[in-house]
């Protein structure tokens, strides 16, 4: 080998070498998202790694089936990521784990993420133990789809405002279809229409968070509408899986009114008949005395505590946050924004369905912050089920489901006494 060969392979290895040295100095940031957020996560992210060229973001996406299990094994295994996005109900139960690392002093420090931009009901979801613990992401929340040819054939011109109206008009729609056809479809598999008839009620669905408070007036007076849809014969005493395509009985009239998320503005825009796209509309929900409240659903970006990386993680959420890069997650997947200031740009502010979303938000409130509240809500649905089909009456339903929660909640009485005599 030549002295001149010899030294430009010796240059060769220092530049590769000094190029792998630069390459590892880089932070990685792990992220893990979703279902489909987890597809458009790569092509959002995108953005930030040409800001951030010293970041790199390995984005895993996950099924939305396994999700929860596969972020408790990771808890377990100690092999959480470093940013991830959460159900907002998901959120009492990692920060019970301790496994959340708080935000509130990024918060106080950013340019970006201004709490007040947001729907209070919605970024309160993530305050926990007086300490927020995530960003909001995108919102859900649950409100009315409805056939306004239908509803103005029975006499009305709006929709409801009240669940005395509303009766009304489930009434008079069930009079003009007949026996065969419904007014509402309420599917006995779902438990979110009930819990957010309950979350119209001022008083609380747990007592003190360690107690079941399904007894009280509040709860009842819900349950007792719930019933009564069915037991008019408003509602089909079905679950989603006995009606064979959701879209397809709407549009022959099967029933008016389907309580459901912002996803489905794009499914029924997709699968309603061609004929009835200008039949339907969306309504916020009404309430027993006037507008109601609805679910603070959706997702949130949280840091976990024992990442390495939090600063960068930080930078991760606020570009995420940033208005701009919301108006392009709602334009790649439909998911609702959680700022108010993104509901101004033109694709939301001119969308006649998205409107009834936005008035909505304004009145959201959440499901108990328990990390339990996943299994205490499939009892309740079993509890309005068996109600329903005349199993059971509704004072032992009731007492039923107050003594199963409080055999859900023994362990955190348990743990809570502890804690407050140490």
């Amino acid at each position: 080998m030549t002295r001149r060969a010899a030294i430009a392979g010796l240059a060769g290895v220092a530049a590769t070498a000094a190029g792998c040295a630069r390459r590892d100095s880089r932070t990685r940031l792990q992220f893990w998202a979703v279902g489909r957020e987890g597809e458009v996560a790569a092509q959002l992210i995108q953005g930030f790694t040409a800001q951030h060229p010293d970041i790199e973001v390995q984005v895993q996406q996950l099924p939305g089936t396994a999700a929860h299990e596969k972020i408790l094994t990771a808890y377990a295994g100690d092999t959480l990521p470093d940013v991830c996005q959460l159900g907002n109900t998901w959120v009492p139960e990692l920060y019970a784990l301790k496994a959340l690392s708080p935000l509130d002093e990024f918060v106080s420090q950013s340019s970006v993420v201004s709490p007040d931009d947001y729907f209070e009901g919605i970024f309160n979801a993530n305050r926990v133990g007086g300490a927020l613990y995530g960003v909001p992401w995108y919102v859900d929340t649950r409100l009315l789809f409805y056939r306004r040819d239908l509803l103005q054939q029975a006499g009305f011109d709006h929709p409801p405002q009240d669940w005395a109206e509303w009766s009304q008009m489930l009434a008079a729609i069930k009079s003009l279809v007949g026996p065969d056809r419904f007014s509402v479809l309420l599917p006995l598999n779902e438990f979110e229409p009930l819990l957010v008839l309950a979350l119209q009620q001022p008083g609380e669905l747990l007592r003190d968070g360690r107690w079941g408070n399904f007894r009280s007036e509040d709860f009842r007076h819900a349950m007792s509408f719930y019933e009564e849809m069915f037991r008019q014969q408003w509602a089909p005493r079905a679950s989603n899986t006995q009606i064979s395509n959701v879209w397809d009985e709407f549009s022959r009239g099967y029933f008016s009114f389907y309580i459901s998320g912002p996803w489905q503005i794009g499914e029924f825009k997709r699968r309603v008949a061609p004929q009835l796209q200008d039949a339907w509309m969306t309504a916020p929900m009404p309430g027993p005395s006037g507008p109601g409240a609805s679910t603070a659903g959706g997702a949130s970006l949280v840091i976990f505590e024992k990442s390495k990386n939090k600063r960068a993680a930080w930078q991760l959420i606020e570009y995420l946050s940033m208005p701009q890069t919301q108006r392009d997650f709602y334009q790649l997947i439909g998911d609702l924004p959680p700022r108010r200031s993104v509901w101004q740009s033109p694709v939301l502010a001119q969308s006649v369905y998205a409107k009834a979303f936005h008035e909505q938000l304004a009145r959201v409130r959440s499901p108990p912050k328990v990390p339990e509240w996943e299994r205490i809500a499939t009892q309740m649905r079993l509890m309005a089920e068996r109600v329903v089909q005349n199993q059971v009456s509704l004072n032992a339903a009731l007492a039923d489901l107050d003594r199963q929660t409080d055999e859900i909640l023994e362990k955190r009485r348990w743990m809570l006494d502890r804690h407050a005599q140490v």
